[in-house]
């Protein structure tokens, strides 16, 4: 899954990205209003982890904006400011989720897990697909009872697959949510790691349950129709 995280304080934003990404997100970040509000139209992300107190352009106007243009990417600010009126300022203007600095990394984890599950199909935080199970908490993948053990960047794969699960999901849909800006289209990486998976999730078992659609992109489903 792909994030926007917008925070001016360079040593919180860099804390934030690392752990992000060590939980296997592609994060891109923003040190200001303007340059957030720029990421938030141009690139298409899943969620915004957004600090109220920011130069050149607030949270709180960012937001206002994003909403007033129909984009309605989850959202949980973050911010040093603990009043009630803050908070409801926050909310009215289209945050999902609100954090008070300073806060447990542990539950802006869980925060954005609840947050991504609520915007897609799939709600539970247990995935299951015929006898795969996805725990989007723990990041543990049991295929049976085989514990099956996965980099970062192939658990990120998995999990957007299963999100999307009976769904075809493109290449350039899976570039766009699970690498940052920086990453290269034209490489074939995506098709490396999506034999890395089958190796993992596939082989040794009957049933097949990563399918490749012939020019349209790639599912994850109990059986091949």
């Amino acid at each position: 899954m792909r994030i926007l995280l917008v925070e001016d304080e360079a040593e919180l934003s860099a804390i934030i990205k690392k752990g992000l990404e060590e939980a296997g997100y592609s994060v891109d970040a923003a040190s200001d209003g303007e340059e957030g509000l720029h990421m938030a139209t141009e690139y298409p992300v899943d969620a915004v982890i957004l600090d109220v107190m920011l130069p050149k352009l607030d949270g709180i106007t960012l937001l206002g904006r994003l909403r007033r243009e129909g984009i309605k990417t989850p959202v949980i600010m973050l911010t040093a400011k603990d009043t009630l009126s803050d908070k409801i300022k926050g909310l009215d203007v289209g945050a999902d989720d609100y954090l008070t600095k300073p806060f447990d990394f542990d539950e802006l984890l869980a925060r954005l897990r609840s947050l991504l599950r609520r915007g897609s199909e799939t709600k539970e935080a247990v995935i299951h697909i015929a006898d795969l199970q996805i725990d989007t908490a723990s990041h543990e993948v049991r295929r049976g009872n085989k514990l099956i053990k996965l980099s970062a960047r192939e658990y990120a794969l998995l999990e957007y697959l299963a999100y999307r699960k009976g769904s075809v999901v493109t290449r350039g849909e899976i570039t766009e949510h699970i690498y940052d800006e920086s990453f290269e289209k034209d490489s074939n990486i995506i098709d490396v790691y999506m034999n890395y998976l089958r190796g993992k999730i596939d082989k040794g078992f009957d049933k097949k349950l990563l399918h490749t659609v012939r020019g349209a992109g790639y599912i994850l489903k109990e059986a091949q129709e």
